[in-house]
């Protein structure tokens, strides 16, 4: 039985999960919500984890949720390709990676993308203002580190990778509307910011099967 993941576009802990599948060459079904319809919220869902959110993986009759659970499981119980490293030394560091995003990184994007997404830049400009520096910071350490590497740990890509990229780009797609515009936030282009940063996103999307994993209604 194939594996079936559900998810939501635009959601940055489902798109890890669909890099994840996808860069361990994993078949798979989806199942795409529509957050609008409250899809995540019917009881179907709801027995399925019983918080309403997404993703979640069904592996025949054993259902994970929470994005880290999902690529933990994966990476164990499909290792061909391993995202979580072949030795301690090497798990460690990606666990440092996923654990620096997700301790320093995570709040801070969504401080500044929620509300800019939400066009209420304006009320909340000062808790914006406060992420942004906090991202700047964080993004300075990140390019730092990648100057001259292709992957955050190592010589592939590794869960460290799969967890960073969909934040990044999330915050890249929130800078780039109107209301951002006015705030000065000094963050984007990476390019021109973040050369180092950059460059590694455009790594990530070319692996095989990116395109597939790309929230559709961004496009």
């Amino acid at each position: 039985m194939a594996l079936e993941v559900f998810w939501g576009s635009g959601s940055p802990f489902a798109w890890r999960v669909l890099l994840t599948l996808e860069v361990k060459r994993l078949p798979y079904e989806s199942r795409l919500l529509e957050f609008s319809k409250k899809q995540h919220k019917s009881p179907e869902f709801l027995r399925l984890n019983p918080r309403g959110k997404v993703p979640v993986l069904k592996d025949g009759e054993f259902v994970v949720y929470e994005s880290l659970a999902i690529m933990k499981y994966l990476d164990d119980k499909y290792p061909a390709v391993r995202l979580f490293g072949e030795d301690p030394e090497t798990s460690a560091r990606i666990m440092m990676s996923v654990c620096e995003c997700a301790s320093y990184i995570e709040q801070p994007t969504e401080n500044v993308v929620r509300p800019i997404f939400a066009r209420a830049a304006a009320e909340q400009r000062e808790s914006i203002m406060s992420a942004a520096n906090t991202l700047r910071d964080e993004y300075a350490l990140l390019n730092a580190k990648l100057t001259g590497r292709r992957w955050l740990v190592g010589d592939s890509v590794t869960a460290a990778d799969v967890v960073l990229y969909p934040q990044a780009a999330i915050l890249l797609r929130a800078l780039g509307k109107d209301e951002a515009a006015s705030l000065g936030l000094k963050l984007a282009p990476f390019a021109d910011y973040f050369p180092a940063v950059a460059q590694w996103m455009r790594n990530v999307e070319a692996l095989p099967g990116f395109e597939r994993t790309y929230p559709p209604h961004w496009r």
